[in-house]
């Protein structure tokens, strides 16, 4: 890795600032414009979440919680579902009528493992084929520190038709995602093996990763432009804050979940804080965030909860929010009065998370000298495979982000059946400069792009 200072004084963007045995990447900063001689970087992510939503007709009781909005094209309302994306109008398009066709005919619960690659599983003995994510990830090695960011709530791979990764590489096995704060931080922000003693007691000695680097900062800082000190000392200060995050975050997932029963865990009340999900899923997102503010990565996955709910963290996420039972419970309710209103409610409030991270995205440059942002420059589907718990089509789906890659927003669009999901990837894909093929796509989508 380069040397923060160059005889020229420039900053590679790929310079990290070092103390005793550690590195932290840099964001981007003005003084790497002239380092730079490539326009600046395309990005692709997708966050997942199961079993459905709150689909309510207009004539329901409960239509106000209906996930898609009333209205079509640009002359829609977002009931109260989706309301939070109101702040984001013109950064978001709402999909509706979309599947994936060979995942039609797979069991409602079965279809997170096919969300980012449209496989048919039952035929092909439950063996994947490769994620649209990995796609682009293949396409941009090399050209950062890591290929991509995997993550989900539960970790690991799961099983089959009960996966907790969205990722999978160009032979079909699956990627196994990050759940770990503080091991995703390290891995990204640190130097070397996060799992080397050595590098573990310096991080256990000094509380903080930004703590062993700031002299390093200090000499930085110094040889910076005004601009760049306000932006550098704004980018030092996310990192605290992420790392303050991770540890709130780390006391709840480090709890150990074999073994324990509902009732010990009521006893002991290890769960008790209704602020957990909020916490754990911003630092997710913030983390995303911050991987691709550094330049880190430029293809991030991130799967909410998993089907198999009954032995998931996320499936209890619902329960600490005060919205009532376990996710799975939660979603079989749909067509109840009171369930269709307790599902909205879950839908708004990972409607609500989501939209925070794209302020995060919206409020940070792109690049060195750029008026982008990063969600300018970074495309992101965010959906589901099921619309209700056990349908496999019209599926919920949202596009959010890449103005700058040519795609236009602030509407609602329906499709028919005819119109395969994959479209949405081929085109997502073409325009992050990948290939303009997917899976059984049949064509590029041009009333997403301007």
């Amino acid at each position: 890795m380069n040397r923060i200072v160059s005889k020229s004084w420039q900053l590679n963007r790929r310079s990290f600032l070092r103390g005793t045995g550690v590195a932290l990447a840099l964001p981007a900063l003005d003084v790497m414009a002239k380092a730079a001689s490539v326009a600046e970087p395309r990005r692709l992510a997708a966050v997942y979440f199961p079993f459905g939503v709150s689909i309510q007709g207009e004539k329901s009781e409960k239509a106000e919680w209906g996930w898609f909005p009333k209205g079509e094209g640009r002359e829609f309302t977002f009931n109260k579902s989706l309301q939070p994306l109101e702040a984001h109008r013109e950064n978001v398009t709402v999909l509706g009528g979309l599947s994936h066709p060979e995942v039609r005919k797979i069991g409602g619960h079965d279809s997170g493992d096919t969300f980012l690659t449209g496989c048919d599983l039952l035929s092909r003995d439950l063996h994947n084929t490769q994620s649209m994510d990995q796609v682009a990830a293949e396409h941009f090695a090399g050209q950062t520190r890591f290929d991509s960011l995997v993550m989900s709530t539960d970790g690991g791979v799961g099983e089959p038709t009960r996966s907790s990764t969205l990722s999978y590489n160009r032979y079909g096995r699956p990627i196994p995602a990050l759940n770990q704060p503080q091991q995703i931080f390290d891995r990204f922000f640190g130097a070397g093996d996060p799992d080397t003693r050595r590098h573990r007691r310096r991080l256990k000695s000094s509380g903080s990763l930004l703590d062993l680097v700031m002299e390093d900062a200090g000499k930085l800082r110094r040889r910076l432009g005004k601009f760049d000190q306000q932006k550098f000392d704004e980018y030092l200060d996310s990192v605290r804050q992420v790392e303050k995050r991770v540890a709130r975050a780390q006391q709840w997932i480090d709890i150990p979940k074999p073994g324990l029963t509902d009732a010990d865990r009521e006893r002991l009340q290890l769960d008790a804080d209704s602020k957990v999900p909020t916490e754990y899923l911003a630092t997710m997102y913030e983390l995303m965030h911050l991987a691709f503010m550094t330049d880190s990565t430029r293809v991030a996955t991130y799967q909410i909860a998993s089907m198999g709910d009954a032995t998931t963290l996320g499936g209890k996420f619902p329960q600490l929010l005060g919205i009532g039972k376990h996710l799975h419970g939660l979603a079989h309710d749909w067509n109840k009065a009171e369930g269709a209103e307790a599902l909205g409610k879950w839908d708004r409030f990972l409607a609500e998370q989501f939209v925070t991270f794209l302020d995060r995205m919206r409020n940070t440059p792109a690049g060195p000298e750029s008026d982008a942002t990063l969600l300018d420059q970074t495309t992101i589907i965010y959906g589901c495979s099921n619309s209700t718990t056990h349908t496999n089509k019209n599926y919920p789906l949202v596009l959010a982000g890449g103005r700058g890659l040519g795609f236009k927003h602030g509407q609602y669009l329906k499709y028919g059946e005819d119109t395969p999901f994959a479209n949405v990837f081929a085109t997502m894909l073409q325009q992050t400069g990948v290939t303009n093929r997917f899976a059984d796509s049949t064509a590029i989508l041009p009333e997403l792009l301007a």
